[in-house]
Parts: C-alpha cells; structure tokens; sequence
C-alpha cells in the first residue's frame, strides 16, 4: 500500500462529505512582506499600521486575499489537486481581519456533484470555512472546480448542482469590529473619493498593467501552499504550459484596482467570481471596475460599494465584459463581483 497521497480524483468524493485539511497555517509580517514584493499593492490599511489604528484596527491586520489564499491553499491537496481549473466562487464573506500570529486551519464540505459529458472530468462543489487558533471564522466561502477522473468507467454520481445565492445581501455583510472612518486620512490614503463619490453604472479605467511572469507567480503558490500540478508542472497540462493560480490574477486586479478605488480599503465579501480565460506567463494584466450597488452601514463613517473587477490580457479601454452572443469579451481573464468598505 501506497504511503504517498496522489489527491483526490472526480469519483472519490461524495456528497455530504466533510473533509479537515492538513497543516494550519500561522501568518507572519513576513506575508505581509512579501506580499507587497509580488503584488503592486498600496491600500492604506494593510500597508501602515499607524493608519489601521487610526480607523480602529489595532493590532494591524494583513491584506484580506492573505488569508483568502492561505485558506485556500489548505484545501488544494483534497479538493483540487488533480484539477483541471478552478472555475468560481461565492458566497463568501470577511468575518474578522486576519494578524500576524492568527494560525489558519480550513475543512470543506462537498455540496454538490456533476460529471461532464465527456466522462472524463466532473465538477465538485464545496463549502469551506477557515477559522483562527480561537475557533473563530475568518473567512467561509462556496467554489466549484472541474477534476479529473481516476477510471472512466467509474459510473457518474447523481447530478446535484447547489443554489448559491447571487450575492452577499447588504445586511449579512461583517463589520471589523471597531472598525471607524469619520476621522479618516484621504491624504494618507491616496486619494480624496469617498462612498458618495461613485454612482452606480460607472466604470473605472484603472490604467496600469503588469506582465505576469513565472517566478513571480509560482512563488505565490508555493507562499499559500497551494499544490496544484498545473501550476508548477509542464508534464500536468497537455499544451506544456503551467497555469496560472487565479488567485494571483485577483491579487494582481485588485492592487491595479488603487488607481481609482484606493479608499476601498478592506474586502467585505466575494459574492461570484470565475476565471473565464486562462492566464499564463507573459500576458500582461491590466484591470476595471464598475459600480454594481451602494450600501449603507451601522459603523460610523463606513459605507460598502458593490464591485465587479475585471481582469484583462491587454488593456480594453472599451471596458467590454461581454459580446453580443452573451459570452466575455476577448481577453477577459477574471470576472469578479465583491463588496468593499470605503470611507462615506
């Protein structure tokens, strides 16, 4: 008997099933760090502790995507290891920041099953929830990921495909505790636009692009942990090519995303995202957004905008989602819809 683990494939999971990922993982400064040597990120909070304490978080709390990565990563080997691509994400929602010193562990549940009609490949939803060395939840979310099977001959599983919903209602999102922006630093933070600043409809340019490269993105993966072949290994795709971690595409939008949203400062929840083209070294990313909703909240001075950041191969000043036929535009790497917390 085999004392190595090659993953799990299509016909392995089960409905129901719960599964508690292996080595919990304790955040550094050193994240923070290199973090910022990866991502071209200036968003106030994460980058000076002075400026969190100003607006109410003490002890200094690291980039949400931190520990959405790191929480991620812990799932990888179980649920995505032998995985075509991850496909989308929802319902997922910032419940606390996460600091130096908070160890993350994640457990998911499969919630939904559905082979593909070619019978070599399926789909597995499932629901995770990170939580810190407290017990407390961090982060919990629902993505789905295409893996291939082990026989083809394995029958199919009864289809269940689960509703999600289409985002994360206003009312459900989670404060920071403390959290308080009425005497907020627009000087210190970059820029002077505020919650009532950005109407609903309005798109943003957001200029800058970076060129992906392949040191720079497998040092990413290797940083969450994340251990899904297609990322490191030319041997794991048929075209020879290792795929970009789509994570590192939302983290490389959304530092692109500060020329023009740099008061959204923290990430309250992902409500849907999918990664609609592939992303390999050598394409150069830029990024837009657009307005989807406003919400109000009970904190003082906070407000919460709804967002869709797109992520593109090569700038499209048009700022085009999707063609006519309904499907995303030429280029389009990354559809994501969250809320963040601005200053109102």
């Amino acid at each position: 008997m085999s004392k190595t683990n090659p993953g799990n494939f299509f016909e392995d999971f089960t409905l129901g099933q719960v599964i508690d990922h292996a080595t919990p993982r304790t955040i550094t400064e050193g994240d923070r760090a290199v973090y910022g040597s990866i991502y071209p990120t200036r968003f106030a909070v994460p980058s000076s502790a002075a400026f969190a304490a100003s607006v109410g978080l003490d002890p200094h709390p690291v980039e949400d995507l931190i520990g959405f990565h790191v929480a991620f990563g812990k799932t990888v080997p179980d649920v995505s290891l032998n995985a075509v691509a991850n496909l989308g994400y929802a319902e997922c929602r910032f419940h606390r920041p996460i600091v130096p010193g908070d160890t993350i562990s994640t457990s998911s549940e499969v919630i939904g099953l559905k082979q593909n009609s070619n019978g070599k490949t399926g789909v597995v939803h499932v629901r995770s929830t990170a939580t810190n060395q407290r017990g407390e939840v961090v982060i919990d979310w629902a993505r789905w990921v295409m893996v291939h099977k082990r026989n083809v001959e394995a029958p199919a599983p009864e289809t269940v495909v689960p509703e999600l919903a289409p985002f994360v209602a206003p009312a459900d999102l989670i404060v920071p505790e403390g959290l308080d922006f009425t005497d907020y630093d627009f000087s210190a933070a970059g820029e002077p636009h505020r919650f009532d600043d950005y109407e609903v409809g309005e798109k943003i340019d957001h200029v800058d692009g970076v060129t992906l490269t392949e040191s720079e993105h497998q040092q990413a993966t290797r940083l969450w942990q994340n251990t899904a072949k297609v990322h490191f290994n030319v041997e794991a795709r048929p075209d020879g090519n290792r795929l970009v971690y789509g994570g590192h595409v939302i983290s490389m939008a959304r530092a692109l995303s500060f020329n023009g949203l740099a008061n959204a400062q923290l990430i309250a929840a992902i409500n849907a995202g999918a990664h609609t083209s592939p992303a390999f070294a050598g394409d150069t990313v830029y990024a837009w957004s657009e307005v989807l909703d406003k919400a109000e909240t009970s904190a003082p001075g906070v407000g919460a905008l709804r967002l869709r950041l797109v992520a593109t191969k090569g700038r499209d000043e048009s700022m085009t989602l999707k063609g006519e036929d309904g499907k995303y535009a030429a280029g389009v790497l990354l559809d994501l819809d969250y809320w963040a917390f601005v200053p109102r």
